[in-house]
């Protein structure tokens, strides 16, 4: 009954019916309370987005798994404090993270959002160590600032350690393959006291730190079956024993003490032996499945007694490394290796081989039917009829051996492949967040064409175009990565931004409206509304359409930006502060909230608070022309001329479309009365920003400075035929009017 509600939960998760799923779970704990289905039911309230409801199931527990199952469930509700309790032991302070690459990955998110960095970088590098090939560690060390280069990280230490993980699976199972001596060995002694229950679990556990990628999903998944201590075989029930559809892998370690078992059977003068000849008289070459259902539920019925439960302990002590025996009681428990199918609480049912041919063979310790397909080439001993047919141990060793290898070679190809990609994708993503988006653009181009061409990809091309402040082509490749993945929400928060800096009024209605059809619960969406507000001046209503993202995602950092950014517009200064130093606590290398900050201790004329938060925005991102225009602004009002003029050269260098800091510069210059360079600098900013009114204005004031008034009514009259602001054309035609007062007269009035 135990397997049976087992197999249902399993078939109900991997057919996403989680209530189902849930509501049979309950009635296997009912029936039979331990804390490995406690884990089962876990996963199915994880799976069903009921975190609360696994954080009470597994309240109190002890084994490693449920441990892992409830610290995800304490960290999806925000109890970070126990979650890293139960991951980190504080009586046991050697003890390992349970589920090995995937512990270590949760347990560095929480020391991330608890503002422990050193703490965070070093769990991420030691999930990317245990599973080379786990992306989002990767990506969290990137987003830290704290990545080494890709190439180092996917290079040839991670090949090599994903080929000491896979020969050493395929080592096991070579070692493992009896010959032909040691079946006659077993054919004498029913039961190898060779490894102990004890030494099994040893093993076991062993074989777990070994090979790591274990994930989350996986983890909760496969709950019931391999990467679990699941009772294998609790309840035997030869009719409930063929309901399984898995498809073993061709090398399948689980199963191969189990068909030696199956052979000594055949060599006892038990009444199971009888049950053997009977079933090989209507063997036939094609099985029909419907049949054998049949002859099984008859044959069973009359099979006499079964194997007392202590000799059935000692024969699964004898398995491999792959499944371990526990206090000898005819419990298997197995374990989820790199590139095998996961097992089924109930038995295997194989794929027909290549010729055809397919044979069943019963696992009489427990009544368990196991079809098992000559391509798989397990080394079974199997009693058969006489015929064309022969036992699958006499393929040989050898044949075994070069099938471990072929399969080990598709492997290391496979992942020598993957790593490949991987140097690509995230040298690009680690240049990206360091703000070097040129770099990281070149990184990108080198993507195979189908690869360059993912929602994905797209996304961070046209963020690193945001960054450099090139709004047209950031809108050509979001726009590419919407019709690519048009049901991804990546990147649309930066999307939306780069729609309202170019004035798409219409496109940036279109994509909130979409968005927000799409999923109503992305703070992704309510972003975009947001800056669909903010264009058209409504500050309030674009004030709560942020609050909104926040308030669907608190640890969403750029959705407290731009709830600061909109209590700018609207002089709440306090508050922009607040929200400015939110985005701070949730990402301390958001530099947007730092320059957010700066800006309005620079308008409040706190010059020295802004000279501060200025540089640590430009620390961050030491390639904004913007960051350096304002800092050298600060230190302009600081009096540091010298220093705001070389702060102002960078960031002309740095981007030479920028008109900001050179007319920054030009203003230093006039304080410092060097007329001529600051006028050279503004007949160059004109080839730049023709109809910018403020740098003929800025210049009309220079010529009146030069009494050279002819030139300053010139200038002041384009400046307020280009249109410019009320407040603009009120200084203007005030300069107009004082056009022969000499500047000092002109301050004392």
């Amino acid at each position: 009954m135990e397997s049976v509600l087992i197999e249902c939960v399993q078939n109900s998760l991997a057919h996403f019916m989680h209530h189902n799923a849930i509501f049979m779970c309950e009635r296997l704990c009912a029936e039979f309370p331990s804390e490995t289905n406690m884990q089962l039911l876990a996963g199915c309230y994880l799976q069903n987005q009921q975190a609360y409801a696994a954080y009470h199931v597994l309240k109190g527990t002890s084994m490693a798994q449920s441990r892992y199952l409830f610290a995800l469930s304490c960290f999806q509700m925000g109890l970070l404090t126990e979650a890293e309790t139960a991951l980190c032991l504080p009586h046991e302070p050697a003890a390992e993270v349970p589920n090995g690459a995937a512990g270590h990955y949760l347990l560095g998110l929480i020391y991330r959002c608890t503002d422990r960095r050193k703490s965070s970088i070093q769990h991420f590098n030691q999930a990317l160590l245990l599973d080379p090939l786990l992306w989002a560690a990767y990506e969290e060390l990137c987003i830290l600032g704290a990545a080494e280069e890709a190439a180092a990280v996917f290079g040839e230490a991670s090949l090599l350690c994903i080929e000491k993980q896979h020969l050493y699976q395929g080592n096991q199972s070579q070692n493992l393959q009896p010959s032909t001596d040691d079946q006659n060995v077993a054919s004498k002694n029913i039961v190898s006291d060779d490894i102990s229950p004890r030494q099994s679990k040893h093993t076991h556990s062993n074989n777990l730190r070994e090979i790591s990628g274990n994930y989350c999903a996986a983890a909760i998944q496969n709950l019931g079956g391999a990467s679990t201590n699941m009772s294998f075989y609790n309840t035997p029930s030869p009719m409930a024993s063929q309901l399984s559809g898995v498809v073993p892998p061709p090398v399948c370690r689980n199963f191969q003490q189990i068909g030696a078992n199956a052979s000594v059977a055949g060599a006892d003068n038990s009444p199971r032996s009888t049950v053997n000849s009977i079933i090989q008289a209507p063997r036939r070459k094609f099985v029909d499945e419907g049949k054998l259902r049949k002859i099984s539920g008859r044959l069973f019925s009359d099979s006499g007694p079964r194997r007392n439960s202590r000799l059935a302990g000692e024969s699964t002590g004898n398995t491999n490394s792959n499944v371990s025996a526990a206090s000898g009681n005819g419990t298997i428990h197995s374990s989820k290796y790199y590139g095998s199918s996961k097992l089924s609480s109930m038995t295997l049912r194989s794929m027909t081989s290549r010729k055809a041919q397919s044979w069943a063979t019963e696992n009489y310790g427990e009544g368990i039917r196991n079809d098992i397909s000559d391509d798989s080439r397990l080394n079974m001993t199997l009693s058969h009829p006489s015929g064309d047919a022969r036992p699958l141990e006499q393929e040989g060793p050898e044949t075994f051996a070069s099938e471990v290898n072929l399969r080990s070679t598709s492997i290391l190809s496979g992942a020598s492949e993957i790593l490949t990609l991987f140097r690509i994708l995230g040298e690009g993503y680690r240049l990206s967040c360091l703000y070097r988006c040129q770099d990281a653009l070149d990184a990108y181009n080198k993507l195979p064409h189908k690869h360059y061409h993912t929602g994905w990809v797209l996304s961070q091309i046209g963020r690193a175009y945001f960054e450099m402040v090139d709004y047209l082509e950031a809108d050509h490749a979001f726009g590419l990565a919407r019709l690519a993945s048009p049901y991804s929400l990546e990147g649309m928060d930066i999307y939306s931004t780069v729609l309202f800096h170019l004035k798409e009024d219409m496109k940036l209605s279109y994509l909130a409206q979409e968005l927000v059809s799409t999923d109503r619960l992305a703070p992704q969406s309510w972003c975009a509304m947001g800056n669909r507000y903010s264009l058209q001046k409504d500050h309030e209503t674009a004030l709560r359409n942020f609050q909104r993202a926040v308030q669907l995602n608190p640890r969403f950092a750029y959705g407290h930006t731009l709830c600061g950014h909109e209590y700018v517009a609207l002089e709440d200064f306090e508050n922009a502060i607040k929200s400015y130093q939110s985005a701070l606590r949730v990402d301390a290398r958001h530099y947007n909230a730092w320059y957010g900050l700066g800006m309005i201790y620079l308008r409040q004329e706190k010059f020295e608070f802004s000279e501060h938060h200025f540089r640590m925005a430009l620390g961050i991102n030491p390639h904004s022309s913007v960051i350096m225009s304002y800092l050298g602004t600060s230190l302009h009002a600081l009096k540091k001329n010298e220093e705001a003029l070389e702060v102002m050269e960078l960031a002309i260098v740095a981007d030479k479309k920028n008109p900001l800091p050179m007319y920054q510069k030009a203003n230093i210059l006039v304080s410092m009365e060097s007329f001529d360079a600051a006028l050279d600098v503004l007949e160059e900013l004109k080839e730049h920003a023709p109809r910018e009114s403020s740098v003929y204005a800025l210049m009309g004031r220079i010529y009146k400075r030069c009494n050279m008034y002819d030139k300053a009514m010139l200038h002041f009259g384009v400046a307020l035929d280009l249109k410019p602001s009320a407040t603009d054309v009120a200084t203007i035609k005030a300069a107009i009017e004082k056009l022969h007062v000499p500047d000092e007269m002109e301050d004392e009035l």
